[in-house]
């Protein structure tokens, strides 16, 4: 969440960042923010003031009653009882507004850095990079959706799948499952060079899930089990950027590169009846994800490193790409500041998003409570997150479908993910 001081001190400052996010409601939920903040502080002002007068009138309670003026005594005893409600009205009332606040900062998306550029939606994204790999025009055979090659050659099976679990899960089969799982591997192994290998749970409590900002604006897009009170990941930037929640690092621990595997369950309740055939879009897929914890003046380098590890993976493996940059109308709830890499796909006739490298300042780290420690100072400061889709595989799976289907129907691998495919070169017909 953002800083309640900085909105305290300077409400213009960050009125006139959230303005560059082209959500006009979001200007009501800073005065919102505003009133409780005031409100919150005008209590502890007044309980400690009764609770100075309560103290004065035991004092003088004591006097009286050795005085032997038992009736003054009685009288300011009263006047005691009556404070002390006041004050138990006044500590009721501060939970209530305490709570209410976080509730309300919960809910107000992070700053965007100065750098990103102005938009409102989508359509102001920019290319940055690319197009890249990009031929000219696309012969007729790689103009076929992945979802016909793949079912003429038996890798893909969705019916099965929803039979099993219902809409928008899939199912890969054969070369199918083991080109999935390659794309796995391949991802870690090109990052393992930096980065730690984690293997998180795939199930987190409700405060994990808080922590990355999808709760509690974005619940109904998430899988929970209500029982337990856990819920699945969306992404395995949740449990990693969680590993050091609650904890004080030492500055020269920093920065903290981690990656994982993992699946990723989402609901996708906004987006009912899209791109529902094939891979495109699904409850649950597998994805790598490369994340780092960082001092504040490492983050801008970190986030061009995430990037080009992104980058470098889509590249290799000969795919048709380009990065943009996201907009300030276009940011998720923790953005500070976005890129995302595309891949097209022919068959589909469209660029399809496959990764989303992101850095959240401090936001993330504020509702994680993660501090550093710097040298001799006195208190701590929050740490910055950032994270980035090494790997999402079914975009990918996608697009490698589509660019590398060749004229019989089968579908060349592509050379760097043959060491993960037991030799196989190419997929074909059973």
């Amino acid at each position: 969440m953002i800083d309640i001081r900085l909105l305290r001190n300077a409400p213009e400052v960050v009125r006139a960042a959230m303005d560059r996010r082209a959500k006009p409601d979001l200007i009501a939920q800073l005065d919102h923010a505003l009133r409780l903040d005031a409100r919150l502080r005008d209590i502890v002002v007044e309980r400690d003031e009764v609770r100075h007068q309560v103290n004065n009138i035991s004092k003088q309670v004591g006097s009286l009653r050795e005085a032997g003026d038992t009736t003054g005594a009685e009288v300011l005893m009263a006047q005691s009882r009556d404070l002390g409600t006041r004050a138990a009205g006044l500590a009721a009332e501060s939970v209530e507004v305490e709570s209410a606040l976080r509730e309300v900062m919960l809910c107000i998306p992070n700053l965007p850095h100065a750098d990103a550029p102005d938009g409102t939606s989508d359509r102001d994204n920019r290319v940055v990079v690319g197009p890249n790999n990009l031929p000219t025009s696309f012969p007729t055979h790689r103009r076929v959706p992945h979802w016909e090659t793949a079912e003429q050659l038996g890798i893909l099976d969705n019916e099965r799948a929803v039979k099993i679990s219902g809409a928008m899960f899939t199912m890969q089969r054969g070369l199918g499952a083991t080109l999935a799982r390659a794309l796995c591997q391949y991802a870690l192994d090109a990052n393992v060079d930096a980065f730690e290998e984690i293997r998180p749970p795939s199930l987190v409590t409700t405060a994990t899930l808080t922590a990355t900002g999808q709760l509690p604006k974005f619940a109904d897009d998430a899988y929970s089990i209500e029982r337990d009170d856990l819920w699945c990941i969306p992404t395995a930037e949740v449990p990693l950027t969680s590993i050091y929640a609650g904890e004080v690092l030492r500055e020269d621990e920093l920065p903290k590169r981690l990656m994982a595997y993992s699946p990723c369950y989402r609901r996708e309740a906004g987006s009912a009846g899209r791109d529902t055939r094939g891979m495109l879009r699904g409850h649950e897929f597998d994805k790598v994800e490369i994340f780092a914890l960082a001092l504040p003046e490492q983050a801008p380098e970190l986030l061009v490193e995430l990037r080009d590890r992104a980058e470098r993976l889509i590249s290799a493996l000969g795919l048709p790409y380009r990065i943009i940059e996201i907009c300030t109308g276009d940011f998720g709830q923790s953005h500070h500041r976005s890129f995302d890499l595309e891949v097209y796909a022919p068959g589909c006739d469209t660029w399809l998003e496959v990764s989303s490298v992101s850095w959240f300042s401090d936001y993330q780290a504020r509702r994680a409570d993660i501090r550093v420690k710097r040298g001799m100072q006195k208190g701590t400061d929050f740490a910055h997150t950032l994270n980035g889709s090494a790997l999402a595989v079914p975009r990918v799976w996608a697009a490698i479908l589509e660019n590398f289907r060749e004229e019989d129907g089968s579908v060349t691998v592509p050379s760097v993910l043959r060491p993960y495919m037991r030799g196989a070169e190419r997929i074909t017909r059973p």
